[in-house]
This record gives C-alpha cells, sequence and structure tokens, in this order.
C-alpha cells in the first residue's frame, strides 16, 4: 500500500504558474506509474498526466499539452507537476493517484485545490 499527500495548490491568476507535489510514502515508490487527475465542481474526475513507473514514459490530456509537464524523483518519493499558462478552466481540485503497471489507479491522495482567477 501506498500513501499520497498533494501540495502546492493555491490561487493563481490566468496565465501564472504554480507546481504541484505529491509525496508517497509505504510500498517502493519506484513500482508504481503516477498520475494527476483534477475535478471541477459539477464535473466527473479527469485524467491530466501519467508518468511511467521508471519516469520514461509521460501522457497528457489533450487540454494541458504544452502546459503542464509531469516529473518524478524516484529518489524523494515525489511526484510534480508543474502548470503554466493557466487558465480559469484548470480551477479544480488535483488529485495524484498510484497504480501497478497496467493496473486501474487504485490509491489516491486527499486533492489539493487549485484556482485560477480571470
Amino acid at each position: 500500500q501506498v500513501q499520497l499527500v498533494e501540495s502546492g495548490g493555491g490561487l493563481v491568476q490566468a496565465g501564472g504558474s504554480l507546481r504541484l507535489s505529491c509525496a508517497a510514502s509505504g510500498r517502493t515508490f519506484s513500482s508504481y506509474d503516477m498520475g494527476w487527475f483534477r475535478q471541477a465542481p459539477g464535473k466527473e474526475r479527469e485524467f491530466v498526466a501519467a508518468v511511467s513507473w521508471s519516469g520514461g514514459r509521460t501522457t497528457y490530456a489533450d487540454s494541458v499539452k504544452g502546459r503542464f509537464i509531469i516529473s518524478r524523483d524516484n529518489a524523494k518519493s515525489t511526484v510534480y507537476l508543474q502548470m503554466s499558462s493557466l487558465k480559469p478552466e484548470d480551477t479544480a481540485v488535483y488529485y495524484c493517484g498510484a497504480r501497478v503497471p497496467t493496473m486501474t489507479y487504485r490509491y489516491w491522495g486527499q486533492g489539493t485545490q487549485v484556482t485560477v482567477s480571470s
């Protein structure tokens, strides 16, 4: 099992940047693929970005390509989401998740709020 704690959310103006962090504890962090998801009020949780266990492969939702970068530091058991050129529609609670490769996401953090003002 792995425990996840997100941080780094906040209020930012449109066009600004934020970096989210997700610190993991528990079983071997480097065994897990990691992902970022978000949920806006009244909407379902949606995929944002993911990074493979080794860091060698990343995927992004079309809505964030070219603006967000996901990375991980296995020595620190932490995954990051660098968000740039933020838009009001990026406003949501952001969650990190962990999964055994090829399986569904099973472990989730408590979320961190990101609010982008226009």
